[in-house]
């Protein structure tokens, strides 16, 4: 049905996925307001159960209730799924199915297959596909194995349940957790000194923010960094440089803070994961509220920042940092064309990295002073809960739940585009229209 639609429909790529999207989270949140979705057995306020669907879908961790002391196990298991579909794109669900069925895949869908994924061509998309959903569903099985070594023997067989949905929530760059167990909202405080369910999530996290197109070269060119593309060049280059900087940052910022009961090991493990997590992943060994102003700061840079094209991450994405920053190198050194591992970048790349930070930093910035105007927190807490939903990472200064409706559709509206992508959405939401034939005349500005 849905595949006769993308046929017949005359509506652009970008806007089929965007609706796709929107069909998901609304079909989620009619399931989580059901009275059998919350352990209390009552029906969930249909704006709580959007915000979740749309927190879960959008792969993001913000939520108005705490995942193991609201939601039933059914709202659970919803909630996993939600998270699933929304990491690999909807898109290759629907792929999926048409391949287990064995129907052809037109044209007009491994087209959009190629814009779901992030794919760079269309050639070869539906090899990828299989690649996308083979190592997605064999880390997450990797990443379930291991967490059972740790959660097994403290839960019994729930800690395989645990296990799984933790290492789903990981590889998608989810911030859902179900250690409410122990305290709601704590997320894996408990953890913070064990090696093993660190290193997991970590290596899950990474992984699943990598991207699609850069395991497809990984794979393709093993350990031949000369020959990748030079997208995977540079997310690799600018991913390293991130979580070693960070990691650096945190362990200088919070030595003598939040990590000062901790020993050294104790401390670079949590400076690692606390480098890892705000790159949308959302989860916390240490309370976001215990950190310093200079954390907090460094914090919502990541989550601005986000992961890398083509992944389950969201954010305005290395690549878009990356190549700013190369541009700005080249213009100081007085370079005409901007290039990089000896290769030129376009002039259309410029202008849409340029264009995606000026709409998340003016998103950023409305929505912040808007959430200030409305409720009764202060600027840091505002653009720390902005900062984690354009950025879909989850991480908050506790302020969620109090949230009222408006701030909570400013919220979702901020988790949805970040998801999507702010620049794919605002293409989607413009109409096409035809360059005028004529060039106009140019004409010299002062800048800077």
């Amino acid at each position: 049905m849905f595949k006769k639609l993308i046929l017949k429909t005359r509506l652009t790529n970008i806007r089929i996925i965007v609706l796709g999207f929107l069909v998901i989270i609304l079909f989620g949140a009619l399931l989580l307001s059901l009275p059998f979705a919350s352990r209390d057995g009552h029906w969930t306020a249909f704006i709580d159960s959007l915000f979740t669907s749309v927190s879960a879908t959008c792969v993001t961790g913000l939520s108005v209730f705490d995942t193991f002391t609201h939601w039933s196990l059914f709202g659970q298991i919803v909630i996993m799924l939600l998270i699933q579909v929304g990491g690999i794109g909807f898109m290759t669900v629907i792929a999926l199915m048409a391949l287990f069925t064995k129907k052809q895949i037109r044209l007009r869908e491994r087209t959009l297959l190629m814009q779901s994924a992030g794919s760079l061509t269309v050639g070869g998309v539906v090899d990828l596909l299989r690649k996308i959903v083979t190592g997605t569903f064999c880390f997450e099985l990797l990443g379930a194995i291991a967490l059972s070594i740790r959660f097994v023997p403290q839960m019994g067989a729930k800690g395989i349940y645990f296990a799984l949905f933790h290492s789903v929530s990981a590889f998608c760059n989810a911030g859902f957790d179900l250690m409410g167990q122990n305290a709601p909202y704590s997320s894996l405080t408990a953890y913070a000194a064990d090696p093993l369910v660190n290193l997991t999530l970590i290596i899950l996290i990474v992984t699943g923010g990598l991207g699609f197109i850069v395991w497809s070269d990984l794979l393709r060119h093993k350990w031949h960094f000369g020959k990748y593309r030079l997208h995977t060049k540079i997310v690799l280059v600018t991913t390293a440089a991130l979580l070693v900087g960070g990691t650096v940052l945190y362990y200088l910022l919070e030595r003598n803070g939040a990590y000062s009961g901790m020993s050294f090991g104790e401390r670079l493990l949590a400076s690692m994961f606390q480098s890892v997590t705000p790159r949308t992943a959302g989860m916390s060994t240490v309370d976001p509220a215990a950190l310093s102003e200079g954390s907090n700061v460094v914090t919502s840079v990541l989550m601005l920042i986000g992961g890398n094209p083509g992944s389950t991450a969201g954010g305005i994405k290395t690549t878009t940092v990356a190549v700013l920053l190369i541009t700005a190198a080249n213009a100081a050194r007085g370079n005409r064309d901007v290039t990089v591992f000896k290769r030129r970048i376009g002039d259309t790349v410029i202008r849409q990295a340029s264009a995606v930070l000026t709409i998340y930093t003016t998103v950023a910035i409305v929505s912040s002073v808007m959430i200030c105007a409305i409720e009764p927190v202060t600027l840091k807490q505002a653009v720390f809960e902005v900062c984690s939903a354009v950025g879909t990472v989850g991480l908050t200064l506790g302020i969620t739940p109090a949230l009222s409706a408006v701030s909570k559709i400013i919220i979702m509206l901020l988790m949805f585009g970040g998801r999507i992508g702010a620049y794919t959405l605002a293409l989607a939401l413009s109409e096409k229209r035809i360059d005028a034939p004529v060039k106009r005349p140019s004409e010299k500005l002062l800048i800077g």
